[in-house]
């Protein structure tokens, strides 16, 4: 009996000579950016450089060539790209990532030897060492780089060769150390000790994945009489006030028929009246399930005319996936056996224990029927709404569902349609919501929501710009939702929504709100965070125009991101040096340094709040004396900054922020 022999050559606590002699001579580590070693493929944003970093060091001193490999998965060709040495084994290379889709990369390392021996030649010419025979093994390291060559660079090394033999020393030098002769020892290059790291993978999605406004409403409450259902063709008359406010995507909540078992009423009432319309998330009737529109929305072709309506006004479509089922949906007749059924021959409701969901049920991914039938169906309905003109869809729950159906359906959906991104609405567990971004989801829903004193959100943001979450994970700033009346809002007053518009504007290059947020609404039902009145159990029409509003912030806010470049991301965020712990104080600067902006918002919706505090002349490689142009980019002010040090004071009774764009004087 012969012990098993491991798989993998790079480990083994037995190692034999055979297996030792295959183990590659040179270290390729720490390759960036990947995600848990290369399982899940990182975030990148089409049209952009993907920077590529990582260790790469061998034993001695000979040179290393180091080069990036890459590839669309569509093509068969590799391209490559050179590997800039930055010293301590560090190693960096840019490529760019033109379109949607997957791309894979490695890294590719081999021995320099024509490298290595123009730094030694350098080195001891330089010393006055003799190089006679340096010389020599020059010329043969040439000669020989032609005998392995054919054509046109056979030729050409032959002619290199036949000079240096005809030159003086100093000109053998330099004839050795010019870029032409290195371009063509490189051509011919053997690449000795040749290393390739595993092949890492790149999901590539178009800008508005990582930039984007979103605007929630629910199509029914577009109306002006509680009695009277708002429609898609109502919707039509908020769409210049949406576009004017700055927002590129338009959210609707589930679209589709409304059960009637179990219909909830007002404020989440068990009991509901004949008029009650119920949740939305209570999805499936007689008149269809989850690929069907609530009759009393309109007709199809009433919702083609709002996509195609909306992206006149430059707004996109986002629909709710919710997999969930009222207990008059369609498939509990066509697909018991997707269903979990009681022992007494009920169906088991929702439950978020102590919370029940008496109007929903939910289906049973691993029942012995819903495989593969009810993966292909769920499948299906996405692109069925794709092909409706939706290329977002904002995921309900996501976490209470199987991780691997997820991976497989967005990555099933985006091999046909690259265009289409999922947002995952998950309040959960860190690791989860980390993994439901490995698994494929465009972006998340995060902690922002309840982060409110300053060392909560230093904290937060600085976390989100740090591995792995830099790679896997793009945050969804959402100062409120439908299921959420953030507690800091209940009794902040107009300034409380200010402060929170800023923070997400400016925190995150994607951010929501659900509409209600610009009349500062925030009545909640006692001790939760929820809403009175709550619009998903009721039609809610509201006055647009109310007085107190906080429109023209918000538009100002969406035109401050649009305008500036370093704000297009929630990476490159810094905190920096503000002495008063109501103040949070951070900046955000494009790679080439040629947009920076820096923003201050008090965290104190009542008092005013001062604070000395630091300009990051540094980061400019200014002097902590330099001259630096200020301008607020709320009102157009300018002004010049002297030195490093200055002060600043808030006031929440005009505006709780300060939004500034700081430039060389």
């Amino acid at each position: 009996m012969t012990a098993e022999q491991p798989t993998d050559l790079a480990y083994n606590p037995h190692l034999p000579l055979s297996q030792a002699l295959l183990l590659p001579r040179i270290a390729i580590e720490n390759t960036m950016p990947t995600i848990d070693g290369g399982q899940f493929a990182a975030k990148v944003v089409a049209g952009r450089d993907v920077t590529v970093t990582s260790k790469v060091f061998t034993d001695g001193h000979d040179k290393l060539a180091v080069r990036i490999r890459w590839r669309s998965l569509q093509e068969e060709r590799w391209n490559s790209e050179v590997m800039t040495d930055l010293g301590n084994n560090g190693w960096r290379g840019q490529f760019n990532v033109p379109e949607q889709g997957r791309y894979v990369f490695c890294i590719e390392a081999w021995f320099d030897q024509y490298a290595s021996f123009c730094y030694e030649l350098e080195k001891k010419y330089a010393a006055g060492v003799p190089i006679a025979l340096e010389l020599q093994e020059g010329r043969n390291h040439v000669k020989l780089a032609a005998e392995r060559s054919d054509g046109e660079l056979r030729g050409q090394l032959s002619a290199l060769h036949d000079e240096l033999s005809s030159l003086l020393p100093a000109e053998q030098v330099a004839l050795f150390l010019a870029p032409h002769s290195a371009d063509l020892m490189a051509q011919a290059d053997y690449r000795p000790y040749l290393s390739i790291s595993p092949e890492y993978h790149l999901d590539v999605e178009r800008p508005l994945a990582e930039f984007a406004s979103w605007y929630e409403l629910f199509p029914r409450s577009i109306t002006d009489d509680p009695k009277r259902h708002g429609t898609f063709n109502d919707v039509h008359s908020r769409l210049s006030m949406i576009q004017d406010m700055g927002f590129d995507v338009l959210y609707f909540p589930p679209i589709h028929p409304i059960g009637r078992s179990f219909r909830k009423g007002p404020n989440n009432s068990l009991t509901a009246g004949p008029e009650d319309p119920g949740s939305p998330y209570a999805i499936g009737s007689e008149d269809g399930g989850h690929e069907a529109i609530h009759p009393q929305l309109g007709t199809r072709e009433d919702f083609r005319r709002l996509v195609a309506a909306a992206a006149d006004h430059g707004l996109e479509i986002a629909l709710d996936f919710a997999i969930q089922c009222s207990q008059d949906h369609p498939w509990l007749k066509q697909h018991p056996g997707w269903f979990s059924w009681r022992p007494d021959g009920t169906i088991k409701y929702a439950e978020n224990p102590p919370k029940k969901y008496q109007d929903i049920v939910n289906v049973d991914f691993y029942a012995a029927d819903a495989i593969p039938s009810l993966w292909l169906e769920l499948r299906d309905i996405v692109v069925g709404w794709v092909n409706e003109g939706v290329k977002i869809f904002r995921v309900d729950n996501p976490h209470t569902k199987p991780l691997p159906f997820w991976q497989w359906l967005i990555a099933d959906v985006r091999a046909q349609y690259p265009e289409v991104m999922f947002l995952a609405e998950a309040f959960t567990t860190p690791a989860m919501m980390a993994r439901l971004g490995k698994v494929g989801y465009t972006q998340s829903y995060t902690y922002f929501t309840w982060r409110n004193t300053k060392a909560e959100l230093a904290a937060y943001f600085t976390e989100l710009n740090e591995s792995p979450l830099r790679e896997c994970y793009r945050p969804n700033f959402f100062v409120n939702t439908p299921d959420i009346n953030p507690a800091f809002l209940h009794h902040s007053g107009r300034a409380g929504f200010l402060i929170r518009a800023a923070l997400a504007t400016m925190g995150s290059g994607l951010w929501g709100m659900y509409s209600g947020f610009e009349l500062c609404e925030s009545a909640p039902v006692p001790g939760k965070e929820e809403y009175l009145d709550s619009e998903k159990y009721e039609i809610r029409p509201r006055d647009f125009t109310a007085p107190g509003n906080i429109i023209a912030e918000i538009a100002q806010l969406n035109r401050i991101r649009r305008q500036n470049p370093a704000l297009h991301t929630h990476l490159g965020l810094k905190i920096y040096n503000a002495w008063n712990d109501n103040i949070l104080y951070f900046g955000k600067r494009t790679p080439d340094g040629s947009n920076f902006i820096l923003v201050a918002v008090s965290l104190d919706p009542h008092n005013p709040q001062e604070a000395n505090f630091e300009l990051p002349l540094w980061e400019m490689g200014l002097p902590d004396d330099a001259q630096t142009q200020g301008e607020d980019l709320m009102n157009g002010h300018r002004w010049t900054w002297y030195g490093k040090y200055q002060f600043m004071r808030i006031d929440p009774a005009y505006q709780p922020f300060g939004i500034w764009r700081i430039s060389v004087a």
